[in-house]
């Protein structure tokens, strides 16, 4: 179906790394629909180049802000307000259905009948059942109903201060009005949630078609061991879904890491391996220090004085470095 696509969204390159994962998987899986990465201005020029050889379209678009500072704080996700930026999809109007997915899922099973529902299907959020989760959804692109959406963000802004809150806001009736449009479940898999109801895991979770890695710590803010298959990094959260974890860096590892090598020796701006969770800042010798028998996400390299300028212009990298975790952890280090 030339005129049906999945759709991802990568603002950073943190995330364009997640992006590359998700279209293999879906590659891996057959899917016949295409497939478009919308990215923001501050997605760099390697990562882009590798996005537009997994993916059939990959768009730059403007970076949206909630700029709701008090309620992303109650949430504790202070940078979520970028994923206003997801509105976009709704511009896609050279296609008649898409489906959403955010680029912190990985997919393990074909998922195109996913095309056989209408606007608005997405499976339950594990925090709040009434509400569907925004990380996976089918819709039809258009551009009245794009305007209609920037007209509630504008009249009534997002209760949470992301796009779930405004999405949830403006298909409200998402909860009652048909059934058919809540989606399973296995086809948004929170791993955060598998250890809420452990049961459930055991006797659905083999089930499962799309893995899903809510909260602040994504894969790529782990490192991993390829000889051991273990997962280092990223605290309680990581921890708590290691299985998911290492099929996602299986796949980082055997399938995107040498192409963002390969482009690394095309471009020597990207030549720096970083571990988010560990430091603020990438140089080269960060590289000869890293062990050869673990990965980290490489990542193209930024100099002091041009996240200095990308601050000024108010576009700090608020879901990758200039993140709150690492900011915070910068303050304590002070503080010590």
């Amino acid at each position: 179906m030339a005129d049906q696509a999945f759709v991802t969204l990568a603002t950073n390159d943190s995330y364009a790394q997640g992006a590359m994962v998700l279209g293999k998987s879906l590659r891996n899986h057959n899917t016949s629909k295409k497939m478009v990465a919308l990215i923001g201005p501050m997605v760099s020029e390697p990562c882009q180049s590798v996005l537009k050889r997994i993916f059939d379209e990959v768009k730059v678009v403007d970076v949206l802000d909630s700029g709701d500072t008090a309620n992303l704080a109650l949430m504790m996700r202070p940078e979520l307000g970028v994923s206003l930026t997801k509105l976009h999809c709704w511009t896609l109007t050279h296609y008649s259905k898409c489906v959403f997915m955010d680029a912190d899922t990985l997919v393990l099973s074909n998922i195109d009948e996913l095309f056989d529902r209408e606007e608005l299907s997405a499976a339950p959020d594990p925090g709040w059942p009434d509400c569907f989760n925004s990380g996976v959804f089918v819709f039809r692109p258009s551009l009245e109903t794009y305007g209609r959406l920037l007209q509630h963000c504008t009249e009534h802004g997002s209760f949470d201060g992301g796009d779930q809150g405004v999405l949830n806001g403006f298909f409200s009736d998402w909860a009652t009005a048909d059934i058919s449009k809540h989606l399973p479940f296995i086809y948004n898999l929170s791993s955060i949630a598998i250890y809420t109801y452990l049961p459930a895991f055991k006797q659905y979770g083999g089930n499962a078609k799309v893995i899903h890695f809510l909260g602040s710590t994504k894969p790529w803010s782990c490192t991993f061991d390829p000889s051991t298959k273990q997962i280092s990094g990223g605290g309680q959260e990581a921890a708590a879904r290691p299985c998911f974890l290492v099929d996602w860096w299986t796949l980082y590892a055997s399938a995107v890491e040498p192409m963002l090598q390969e482009q690394s020796e095309e471009q020597p701006l990207l030549s720096g391996c970083v571990e988010s969770q560990q430091s603020d800042s990438v140089t080269t010798e960060t590289v000869q220090e890293e062990s050869s028998s673990s990965h980290a996400p490489l990542l193209p390299t930024m100099s002091s004085e041009e996240r200095k300028e990308q601050w000024e212009q108010g576009q700090a990298d608020y879901m990758g470095l200039d993140s709150f975790d690492n900011i915070k952890r910068k303050l304590d280090t002070f503080l010590k």
